[in-house]
Formats: structure tokens, sequence, C-alpha cells
């Protein structure tokens, strides 16, 4: 009867360690989760079409539909990364009676690739994720996303003050970080 109940228990202390993964997480679903945000998304996402000029964007959606919004510094609009056609891009703007006025536009393929400054070294991927080339760093970006024309790093919110091919500038409420294209 005694060994009975010890087997029992012994046997119930691995079905917990297994169903726990000895302790460990997958941190990229945790950092997956921690991207979820409470507020909802004002940002249509789509390709840059062939109709696009230099004060005018055309964009296929996401959802196949072709939107048309006029780029007008005067009246507000922040086009970061260039328009090229076939480049995907994230767009927040306001109607007017005028038509679409984009707000804020960010050219997500000039955003992907290999960024470096004095503390990071980091790689953004198409498919959401980033690699870090800093093996001693102490939180390294792992994922990315956009929300409301911000781009979010793991859980860092950031505006995008420029976005060139060969320089990036991020600020939030910690400061402005500048990284160029390695």
């Amino acid at each position: 009867m005694k060994k009975s109940i010890i087997s029992t228990a012994v046997l119930g202390c691995f079905a917990f360690l297994a169903s726990c993964n000895g302790g460990k997480t997958d941190n990229a679903d945790a950092q997956r989760d921690t991207l979820k945000s409470e507020v909802a998304d004002s940002t249509v996402y789509g390709k840059c079409g062939e109709g696009s000029m230099m004060h005018t964007l055309e964009l296929v959606t996401d959802e196949g539909k072709t939107l048309t919004f006029t780029i007008d510094e005067e009246k507000g609009s922040n086009v970061q990364g260039g328009m090229m056609s076939g480049d995907r891009m994230a767009v927040t703007y306001y109607k007017t009676a005028d038509g679409n006025i984009a707000h804020k536009v960010i050219n997500l393929t000039t955003l992907l690739g290999r960024w470096t400054s004095l503390d990071k070294n980091f790689t953004i991927h198409e498919d959401g994720s980033i690699e870090s080339s800093v093996p001693a760093e102490s939180k390294p970006y792992t994922v990315w996303t956009i929300c409301n024309a911000k781009l979010i790093l793991n859980t860092d919110t950031f505006e995008v003050l420029t976005l060139g091919a060969d320089s990036l500038e991020l600020e939030n409420s910690k400061g402005i970080f500048v990284y160029k294209r390695q």
C-alpha cells in the first residue's frame, strides 16, 4: 500500500513536470502574446500601387480593395521609407470632403533588414520575428508589429521619426534611438 502511494506521487510529479515543459517557457510565444494590444488597430495594410505619385498613394489593401490617399505635408501627412510600387505599406488616414488624407505611411519593406546601434544589432524579418546578433544582450528584441502607425518591438512602442534606405530613428518615452543599416 505504501509503495502504491509513493509510486502514484512520483508519477504525478513526473506528469506535472512534463506538462510544465520542465519549467521552461517558449519565449517566442510569450513575446507574441505581449504584442496583442487592447487598442484597436486603425492601420490599413497593403501594397503600394503603380498609380502612386509624389502626392498620391495608391494602396492595394490586403483585402484586395484599391484605396487612394492624398499626401499633403501641410495637413500632417508623414511618409517614412518612401513609396515604391509593390512595397508593403502601413497607412493611417482620415477622411475629408476632398477624399482620404494619409496621416502616417510606413514602408514595411524598407523597415525589413539588419539594423545596428551602439548596443543593438538585430534583423527585422517579414514574418514578425526579430533576430538579435548580440548574444550577451539582456533584453533582445524578438518580435515586431505595427499598431496605429507605431512600431512595437516586444513590449516597447515607438514612433517612427525617420526611415530611410540606411537609417532608422525611433522615439518613445525613454528617448530617441538611432540605427543604421548594416
